[in-house]
């Protein structure tokens, strides 16, 4: 199995790990019910680490995403995302993503995790623009912070306004002592916050630095 760059903390603190995605992932902590209520009522972190990532870059790239997503991006401004999909030949889909919109010639992409290599393959199969494409996934970690008071728990951690960023819409800046992060407002647990972007390089110090302000 794979491991992200906070698979160690995880098992140094006790949680029950589990193969997903290819990937040792943790499971479960205290308890699902407990965890549930954590969020529900209060804030919890999710590592989600194991996501793809692409970044896209060149003069045509919103062109090859408009080729291969199914949502028009050409509506997407800076630092707006929209949920897409990657349809097939056959009437189906190959994947659903996020596209991330950095400026009009440089664009980030975010994938499940157990369709990287497919994903990857079908983008630049397609790429018939000179499209710059990254796949980043094995670089980048992922923490989701979530529930009611993510956002004030985060707020101490980073000078940027996070009230400021309005849902499906990202800013760059610095978060729990570490430099380049993505803050993402995408939460998919209907309770609100924000996922965090970060280079493996920083994962485990921008990890610990947000669970102590727990």
């Amino acid at each position: 199995m794979k491991e992200t760059a906070l698979t160690q903390i995880h098992i140094s603190l006790g949680a029950k790990m589990a193969e997903f995605a290819g990937y040792n992932m943790p499971i479960v902590y205290s308890g699902i019910n407990d965890e549930h209520k954590a969020v529900r009522n209060s804030v919890g972190v999710f590592d989600v680490s194991h996501m793809g990532e692409f970044m896209l870059k060149g003069e045509k790239a919103l062109d090859l995403i408009q080729m291969v997503t199914t949502n028009d991006a050409s509506k997407l401004t800076d630092g707006k995302i929209q949920y897409s999909c990657l349809p097939n030949n056959e009437g189906g889909i190959v994947d659903d993503l996020l596209v991330y919109r950095w400026n009009a010639n440089e664009y980030y992409l975010v994938v499940n995790a157990s369709n990287i290599e497919k994903d990857w393959n079908w983008i630049s199969k397609h790429n018939t623009f000179g499209v710059e494409m990254t796949n980043m996934s094995d670089d980048m970690s992922l923490l989701a912070v979530q529930g009611p008071n993510a956002t004030k728990t985060l707020q101490k951690l980073t000078s940027v306004d996070l009230s400021a960023i309005p849902y499906y819409a990202f800013a760059a800046g610095a978060m729990a002592g570490v430099d380049d992060v993505i803050i993402s407002n995408t939460g998919y647990t209907g309770a609100g916050g924000f996922e965090i972007y970060v280079w493996n390089k920083d994962a485990q110090r921008c990890a610990q630095n947000v669970g102590c302000h727990f």
